[in-house]
């Protein structure tokens, strides 16, 4: 029986808007939800990065066209993009600590989106997303890219896993995933 749910699909293609949704549904019903997701960000009407944003609020960068490295620091790039490891770890470990050590009755949805290239330069978080999926007590809502290219080690992983469901959003289904979403996470705590 699946434990965690995660979604996949080309980029821009809803994903992050679906873990959203199924976020604050899960929230209206009573489970306690926490994590984060990663959201553009724009200037001039140009991708120039993404951030990382906690359920909480909390806002950081995660990487940008041009950023420069520490003095001192690997670079970390996906493309055009430079990862701002730092900046990242400093909002993501919290996060998944929290989800992975809470006491008390019941189960948690903790909130991954996105376990891709630019996160996994983070030893510590795949440290910490591999601790956070063998708590008990704690489901995983994620999302992993579609394989292509070379094979993310911790992406195949979790696809291998059989406590794992892996939904594949495409624009045809992406309006009517919600509510099996909501079900298998739902289903996932009993």
């Amino acid at each position: 029986m699946a434990r965690h749910v995660f979604l996949t699909g080309p980029p821009g293609v809803g994903k992050t808007t679906l873990i959203q949704k199924a976020s604050e549904l899960l929230k209206s019903s009573g489970v306690p939800v926490d994590g984060f997701y990663t959201e553009e960000v724009r200037q001039g009407g140009r991708r120039i990065g993404f951030d990382v944003v906690t359920l909480s609020g909390t806002r950081g960068p995660l990487s940008r066209v041009g950023l420069e490295p520490p003095p001192g620091r690997r670079e970390c790039r996906v493309g055009q993009y430079v990862v701002d490891l730092a900046a990242f770890e400093q909002l993501a470990l919290p996060v998944l600590k929290n989800a992975g050590s809470s006491s008390g009755p019941g189960q948690r949805v903790c909130v991954i989106d996105e376990i891709g290239k630019m996160e996994l330069f983070s030893q510590p978080f795949i440290q910490a997303v591999r601790q956070t999926l063998s708590s008990p007590g704690t489901i995983v809502l994620g999302t992993i890219p579609i394989p292509k290219g070379k094979p993310l080690a911790l992406v195949e992983e979790i696809r291998n896993r059989n406590d794992v469901k892996v939904f594949s959003v495409t624009k045809e289904n992406r309006n009517h995933l919600l509510p099996d979403i909501v079900t298998c996470v739902q289903s996932s705590g009993k």
